[in-house]
């Protein structure tokens, strides 16, 4: 997220703020209690200073959750191979692997629950207490109130894709998902609300941060924070979930137009476009591929050899250890043996935008446009003579063609990245397959597994939220 000198500047700072927190009774922890939240204040929180207020959304930043990440092993980017996996990364991921969300394994990794709250209740704060901040600059203080905003409704963002019904694939207005917090109140008990309710809060908090998110861009160091253009992206994404096609498309074409910039992977010289300072990059908050993750799971072959011929990205994402296993290059920069897993992160970037805005005109009927909207992107990705070869092809397609090829290029441009089981959940919900040591596993389509059970601690905290 940031360098070492950086780290260590930011360390020191926190560390005295944090302790001052503590020593003062003034900061909340977590332990087993019976709120739903699972957290309790020992006290009220006392930061009184813009500074003190950076150091609380810097330490929610550092701790965010990389679920997206984790969804990975429910999709087919990845198999685990008796051959090649650890027990110890059986345990963890083989449950999720086979999509056994009610008898898992004791020492099956768990999804965020309470760290997503814990990041919407320390956003719902600094929104509420914006008026309170001293010895800050007023755009100093609309930033970080803005970032609270993109914070919380980003929170929620993740919570409905796992723990909710697809928009599309539901009435969203009587569909139940999560609870919305949008108050700092521990004491709160609430029920789970609808995912109708969840996105309209989502658009709602997304315009809120951008009438106040002042910075344009960050220094590379700090790019993991939300700058203005990130809520324009972020409207982008929504909509796409939601079916609104226009509305994603006028989103996701101010992003181009603001932030076109694409790495040349056709090159020999360009940085991976999951690096956070890759000329993609927008936020880059998020691990794309943790190290656990690499160990436990090997890229499925399958979905590697979809790949076109002249793809460069076969070659870029990709290194061939034997004809059946590779290497996934997505986190760890090539070449670079001073590279650090912390610095492969991505939220968002430019290429998701090219996709989202030729998937909406695609969907909409404007074909040609979904067509130009697309063409930059397979420039920088495909070797020349491939995409004089493509787009005559392109111009010939039916319009589910064209939907169709541009889906795939979402799957082979973001993977690895945290999209696929979220974009496999609001398209197609195709069926899936895979065998271990000669069983086989099944999802089925539009299975009911395609959206998780809400966890068993969020139940045992408020057990409310299994009746509904």
């Amino acid at each position: 997220m940031a360098t070492n000198q950086t780290h260590k500047i930011w360390r020191t700072k926190f560390t005295r703020i944090l302790s001052f927190f503590i020593l003062h009774s003034s900061f909340f922890i977590f332990f087993s209690c019976d709120k739903f939240l699972d957290i309790q204040p020992t006290g009220k929180v006392i930061a009184e200073t813009g500074e003190e207020y950076r150091a609380m959304l810097t330490s929610v930043y550092n701790n965010f959750p990389d679920d997206r990440s984790l969804t990975m092993f429910r999709t087919d980017e990845l198999v685990l191979d008796p051959a090649s996996t650890e027990s110890y990364d059986l345990n963890s991921y083989f449950d999720i692997w086979t999509w056994n969300d009610i008898t898992p394994d004791e020492n099956t990794a768990s999804y965020s629950w309470r760290n997503f709250y814990h990041a919407i209740y320390i956003a719902n704060y600094i929104i509420e207490h914006q008026s309170e901040i001293t010895q800050a600059p007023t755009d100093s203080v609309r930033q970080m109130v803005g970032e609270a905003y993109m914070l919380r409704a980003y929170s929620h963002f993740i919570l409905v894709n796992l723990f909710g019904e697809p928009y599309t694939y539901c009435n969203p207005s009587t569909s139940l998902a999560v609870p919305l917090m949008i108050e700092a109140d521990v004491e709160a008990v609430p029920g789970r609300a609808t995912v109708e309710a969840i996105y309209q809060q989502l658009l709602s908090d997304i315009a809120a941060a951008q009438q106040n998110l002042t910075v344009e861009t960050w220094e590379p160091d700090l790019s993991y924070r939300f700058n203005t253009l990130s809520a324009e992206a972020f409207r982008a994404r929504v909509c796409l979930y939601m079916g609104r096609w226009q509305e994603a498309l006028t989103a996701a074409k101010a992003v181009i137009e603001a932030h076109p910039q694409l790495e040349n992977l056709t090159t020999t010289t360009y940085t991976m476009p999951d690096h956070y300072k890759s000329v993609e990059a927008i936020v880059s908050l998020e691990h794309v591929l943790k190290s656990a993750y690499k160990r436990a799971g090997l890229p499925n072959v399958a979905f590697i050899n979809s790949y076109r011929s002249g793809d460069m990205r076969k070659a870029r994402f990709f290194k061939a250890q034997t004809s059946r296993v590779y290497n996934v290059l997505k986190g760890v920069k090539n070449g670079d043996a001073e590279d650090k897993e912390q610095y492969h992160r991505s939220t968002f970037r430019s290429a998701e935008a090219y996709l989202t805005a030729a998937e909406a005109a695609a969907r909409l009927g404007s074909l040609p446009e979904a067509i130009e909207l697309i063409t930059p992107l397979l420039r920088h990705r495909y070797a020349a003579a491939m995409v004089t070869r493509l787009l005559p092809q392109l111009e010939a397609m039916t319009q589910e063609q064209l939907v169709d090829f541009i889906l795939e290029e979402r799957a082979h441009e973001l993977c690895y990245e945290g999209h696929r089981w979220f974009d496999l959940r609001r398209t197609t919900q195709p069926r899936l397959e895979r065998t271990y040591d000669g069983k086989t596993y099944v999802l089925e389509e539009h299975d009911s597994r395609y959206t998780m059970p809400i966890p068993t601690e969020a139940i045992s905290a408020n057990p409310g939220l299994a009746a509904e």
